[in-house]
């Protein structure tokens, strides 16, 4: 073998071990990867795989007629540092170590929640532990104070370098508080799916739709591609009219205190349009009531507000006139052969005529006018109960809204008790619908509450009136009934709606005129109705010359007393006074002013000592609260408001001085949009007060 020869074997050689050398570096790389480092790979592929993120839409808003906020999306933030981000560890920290002390200075200044020290363990633990989301401050932050944040030091340099991340969530707040909370509803989360109300009705419409995007993370770096964008909810525009929910749930409340009684509800609908300006659902729990159920939609025993429709099918067949007399047997009779009397809680001793029954509110004269009609045929009274449209289904805007339960009879004496209100079951909203049809000359519509959906300002569906029957009777018998129904409040002899014994009056008002029909029954309980519990109410319309809106209010169980003129009639009457005083159909100036009468001025919220003196020279009697802050509701009571340096006051209905002095107790800033009375807060009441935070106030 010559050199040269042996020269290429030499140099064959050398690459064939450096070969054999890489190929065996190789299989030990693959060995060492498969066992020492195949966790930690694991964990690496893991943090940059690609994932799938849902984008939440933010949930549409609720406002009465008037454009003011009655449920909506109010933003805050959470704080979350990523320690992980290479940028905190080049050069063995010295990014993180030099900020250390002035950040965690910085936050403790602005909330005060923890001192220098004890965020500096908390920053510097999570740093040490390589914690992903260290929450480094209070959650739900206003946007001012997520804005503050951002500037302290460190976090003024951005996402990559500091690790910050900003989360942004949506609570629900009711600026109104209470006020018709049961019918706008309540979500499961804060920005959850609707479980009650509106919030449920339209929680497709509310909700919006989810985007999507996908995340990966590359070089410790977390990179965000959005696929298909979020579409918000759309807001719902609903009948509501704030004030006038004031005037009824107000009235309502004081008549369910008087009476400690178990609930009560109250409807306030437009007789030509079906638009529920206001609805009240109130309970009792504990020493307080509160809107716990949808009464407006259970279904009930009538009572005594049923003889109406009773009265309607016999006049419209022909069977009676209201001229034509009729015994009530003086207040006690039996059917046949039944061993239960029938009785009165009037008894007269002579004939009356079928007008002065239904006024006096007559059981024995209505069962003896429904059974001389029907008894032969029961089946003909419920038919033509089902021509006036009463067992109808009509849809309405709140969820598990009941049916009317009607049956046909099977004796004579179910079909006697039926006149009355026994045996029948409807829910309120029902009873209004009926008695606002008599109101509006015989054509039934449906109540209803939401008028339009609007999607970023634009219209996207209306609602509107919509005609259930265009007649429920004969004009001669719509007239008859109507007659019938001003002399329950308004024949002093005979009218369950008129007068007390002592002069006091019920349902009359010398404001405005009103008609309806009162009603009692005993409260059905473990299969018999019990002698001591009663529910009553009072349906009707004002003003009875030209409806222009009608009212329900039903009581259920008052302890104190159960008149149903008084009660119910009286709650409506005042209802009427301030509804039409507040539609601007009444001179306010042509009246005595009292709290029983009319609307008097509104009062905004604030000190008591200022709005004191402010009724005092106004000769307005504003009854006095061990309380430094008050609202005055429409009866002119004090009801105090808890103002602390520790929780966000609600200011709605204050003026711009009171408002901003409140909030500015707690250590909070105030920006104001607006003149006159505060309609919105952008900050939550009751929520934790955040020093140095931002409350955006809208006035009008």
């Amino acid at each position: 073998m010559n050199d040269k020869q042996k020269e290429t074997v030499i140099r064959f050689a050398a690459v064939f071990a450096l070969i054999t050398i890489g190929f065996v570096a190789v299989l030990v790389k693959i060995v060492i990867t498969q066992t020492v480092e195949r966790d930690d790979l694991l964990k690496i592929a893991e943090r940059q795989k690609s994932k799938e993120l849902a984008i939440e839409p933010n949930r549409g808003n609720i406002y009465d007629c008037r454009g003011r906020l009655l449920a909506g999306s109010a933003p805050t933030y959470n704080i979350i540092m990523d320690t992980r981000v290479p940028a905190l560890h080049e050069n063995k920290g010295k990014l993180f170590y030099t900020y250390l002390d002035s950040l965690s200075t910085a936050l403790s200044d602005y909330f005060g929640d923890r001192t220098t020290q004890e965020y500096k363990r908390l920053l510097q633990h999570g740093y040490n532990t390589g914690d992903g989301r260290l929450r480094v401050c209070p959650n739900k932050l206003t946007y001012s104070q997520m804005k503050a944040v951002k500037s302290m030091p460190l976090f003024n340099m951005g996402k990559l370098k500091s690790g910050l991340i900003i989360e942004p969530n949506y609570q629900r707040i009711k600026p109104f508080g209470s006020l018709a909370s049961r019918t706008i509803g309540s979500i499961y989360g804060d920005n959850g799916r609707g479980i009650s109300g509106l919030e449920m009705m339209y929680d497709d419409v509310l909700r919006g739709q989810e985007g999507e995007m996908d995340t990966h993370t590359i070089e410790g770096h977390t990179v965000s591609q959005v696929n298909r964008e979020a579409v918000d909810g759309c807001d719902i525009i609903t009948t509501i009219d704030a004030n006038l929910q004031d005037i009824v749930e107000s009235n309502l409340r004081s008549t369910l205190i008087g009476l400690d009684a178990d609930w009560g509800c109250c409807i306030l609908m437009e007789t030509k349009t079906g638009e529920v300006k206001a609805i009240s659902n109130l309970g009792k729990v504990g020493e307080k009531y509160v809107e716990d159920k949808n009464y407006a939609v259970t279904r009930v025993e009538p009572g005594s507000t049923f003889k109406t429709y009773s009265l309607m099918a016999a006049l419209d067949d022909g069977k009676i006139s209201i001229d034509d007399t009729i015994s009530t047997s003086n207040g006690s009779w039996v059917y046949t052969d039944s061993k239960r009397p029938i009785s009165d809680a009037h008894k007269y001793n002579h004939p009356i005529t079928v007008e002065q029954a239904l006024a006096a509110s007559s059981n024995v004269a209505l069962a003896k006018i429904v059974t001389h009609s029907y008894e032969k045929n029961a089946e003909k009274f419920v038919n033509k109960l089902d021509k006036m449209r009463v067992r109808d289904s009509i849809p309405f805007d709140i969820p598990g809204t009941n049916l009317p339960k009607i049956d046909v009879p099977k004796d004579g004496e179910t079909l006697a008790r039926m006149a009355f209100g026994y045996y029948v079951e409807l829910p309120p909203i029902y009873t209004l619908m009926f008695y606002n049809a008599i109101a509006n000359n015989g054509k039934m519509i449906r109540p209803y509450i939401v008028k339009e959906v609007q999607q970023n300002g634009k219209t996207v569906k209306q609602y509107g009136t919509s005609t259930v029957a265009s007649s429920i009777c004969k004009s001669s018998t719509l007239k008859d009934i109507r007659k019938c129904l001003e002399a329950v409040v308004w024949d002093n002899d005979y009218g369950t709606a008129s007068v007390s014994p002592w002069g006091q009056k019920k349902a009359q008002s010398d404001i405005v005129h009103i008609a309806g029909k009162t009603g009692t029954a005993r409260v059905l309980e473990d299969g018999s109705y019990q002698r001591n519990y009663h529910r009553i109410a009072f349906c009707g319309y004002f003003p009875m010359e030209n409806p222009q809106y009608s009212c329900i209010c039903v009581i259920h169980k008052p302890r104190n007393a159960y008149d149903a003129g008084m009660n119910c009639g009286g709650t409506v009457r005042r209802i009427a006074e301030k509804t039409m005083a507040y539609s601007g159909s009444v001179d306010v100036s042509r009246h005595y002013v009292s709290k029983d009468s009319l609307l008097l001025p509104p009062v905004k919220r604030g000190i008591q000592k200022e709005i004191r003196r402010a009724g005092d020279g106004t000769n307005v009697d504003i009854k006095r609260t061990d309380s430094q802050w008050i609202r005055v509701n429409e009866n002119y009571e004090a009801v105090p408001l808890q103002v602390t340096s520790d929780i966000v006051p609600n200011v709605v209905g204050m003026g711009a001085r009171d408002a901003v002095y409140a909030i500015e107790q707690t250590g909070m800033f105030v920006t104001i949009r607006g003149k006159g009375k505060v309609v919105s807060q952008s900050v939550a009441p009751g929520t934790k007060a955040q020093k140095g935070g931002k409350v955006y106030l809208e006035l009008k």
